[in-house]
C-alpha cells in the first residue's frame, strides 16, 4: 500500500476529507474481491459474527473487521507489501488485532479456501478468548 492510498491515510487529506468520508467512499466503490467477501460476511452470514467494512481504526481504514474477536481481513491488490503496510500491520497488532491478508485473485478464484482460512483463524481466536475468560473466572 502506498502513502497515497486512502486506506493508509491520516485523519484528513489535503482536500479536507475526513476518515469517515473516505470510508464511506470506499464502501460505495468496492473492488470485485471486496464485494465477494462482503457478500459472505454481511448480516451475520459468516459464523453468525458481525463484521464491519471499511472501518477507521486509528489513522487507518481496514477492509473488514470482526470487533468481537479483533480480526481484520484485508483484500489486497498489487499495491500491497511495502514498508507502509508493515508499519500499518505493526500498529494494528499493538492494538490487539489479528490481521489476515488475501490477494484479490485468491478471493475471486479460491473463495472457499479463503473462507476456510478465516474460519480456522476465528475458531482459534474463539478458543483463546474462552481460555482467557476461564482464567479470569478462577
Amino acid at each position: 500500500m502506498n502513502e497515497n492510498n486512502p486506506k493508509n491515510s491520516t485523519h484528513s487529506d489535503e482536500s479536507g476529507d475526513t476518515q469517515l468520508e473516505i470510508a464511506k467512499y470506499l464502501r460505495s466503490h468496492q473492488t470485485d474481491a471486496e464485494q465477494r467477501l462482503w457478500y459472505h460476511l454481511r448480516a451475520h452470514r459468516f459464523m453468525d459474527l458481525k463484521f464491519k467494512r471499511q472501518l477507521p481504526i486509528g489513522r487507518y481504514i481496514v477492509d473488514f473487521v470482526c470487533l468481537e474477536y479483533r480480526l481484520i481481513i484485508e483484500a489486497d491488490g498489487g499495491q500491497h507489501g511495502d514498508e507502509a503496510d508493515s508499519l500499518r500491520n505493526a500498529w494494528l497488532k499493538t492494538q490487539g488485532f489479528t490481521i489476515l491478508r488475501f490477494w484479490n485473485h485468491d478471493i475471486l478464484q479460491q473463495t472457499e479456501a479463503v473462507l476456510e482460512r478465516m474460519r480456522g483463524t476465528l475458531l482459534e481466536l474463539q478458543k483463546q478468548a474462552q481460555v482467557e475468560e476461564s482464567k479470569n473466572d478462577s
